[in-house]
């Protein structure tokens, strides 16, 4: 492994899928992965950028085996779309990362949700169940790693009515909360789900990372913020560590913060919220409980 790399161990004929990995600790990511020796498929909503990312990746990693994806995860149509797509593209996923989300926008997304929780927990529900079998298929030791954030301690639980409403405030940022908690109770009862499997599930805080998921803060302010933010190097360590540490292997259902476990929010720590998020979100977009 090179000096600076953020993973140690080989993961040469694994095959990993990274969202939103054009920016940020999505790019960071889907690099380490691909110097690690996986094959990435790098799923990400805009071509061109993600393009970028991958000639990027490969000026530090020339034998880079990268992979596009297109998909739009505020999109239900375009996410079964991509999910199909990744069908022909590989036999099976040993690591997927549910790391594309964003913070700061306001809006409704084409299915009618708040366009914070239908980009941040709607379509990566949909896109990780329409490829579970995938998944499955990588057999015991595969991992699924959603990119939660601390943000979910701000929150109480969440209201079911404003997430098939427009944004409601002004900064988006109360909405953001709820997704991340949403994040964290999906990874709950998915892993209860995949039980006896030796499939492993993540949620995690990256830290404040700074990151393109910012993009929408007043460029006046988002300099400032950025200051006093992690890299995107320190904010992938984490994701990285839940995606392939032998440490982290077995321990499923948890919330990790600092490569660490840390104890979730009341509401994040509560089955019967998990359990409930799972049935509306089933039928929100139309797929069976199991």
């Amino acid at each position: 492994m090179a000096d600076n790399a953020l993973v140690d161990v080989d993961l040469a004929g694994k095959i990993a899928v990274v969202t939103g990995a054009n920016a940020g600790i999505g790019k960071v990511t889907a690099l380490e992965l691909a110097r690690a020796g996986a094959k990435v498929v790098l799923a990400c909503r805009t071509e061109s950028k993600a393009r970028a990312a991958m000639a990027e990746i490969e000026a530090v990693v020339p034998d880079a085996d990268l992979v596009f994806l297109a998909l739009d995860l505020a999109s239900i149509a375009a996410t079964r779309v991509a999910a199909t797509e990744l069908h022909t593209l590989v036999e099976r996923v040993d690591i997927l990362v549910n790391n594309a989300g964003l913070a700061g926008q306001t809006g409704q997304t084409v299915d009618g949700f708040e366009l914070t929780f239908g980009t941040n927990h709607i379509g990566p529900y949909l896109f990780t169940r329409l490829v579970l079998d995938l998944v499955k298929a990588a057999g015991p030791g595969a991992r699924i790693v959603n990119v939660a954030s601390r943000a979910h301690y701000r929150t109480g639980a969440i209201e079911w009515g404003p997430v098939r409403k427009a944004t409601a405030t002004k900064t988006g940022f109360p909405e953001y909360c709820s997704s991340k908690l949403a994040n964290v109770l999906f990874s709950r009862e998915l892993s209860r789900r995949l039980e006896g499997t030796g499939i492993d599930v993540y949620a995690l805080h990256p830290g404040v990372v700074a990151s393109e998921i910012w993009r929408a803060v007043p460029f006046f302010a988002r300099g400032l913020i950025k200051l006093f933010m992690l890299t995107m190097e320190e904010g992938a360590r984490t994701s990285l560590y839940c995606a392939t540490s032998p440490e982290a292997r077995g321990r499923t259902g948890l919330y990790w913060d600092k490569c660490k476990p840390r104890q979730p929010s009341r509401h994040a720590d509560d089955a019967a919220a998990a359990a409930e998020l799972w049935r509306r979100s089933a039928e929100w977009v139309a797929l069976p409980l199991d």
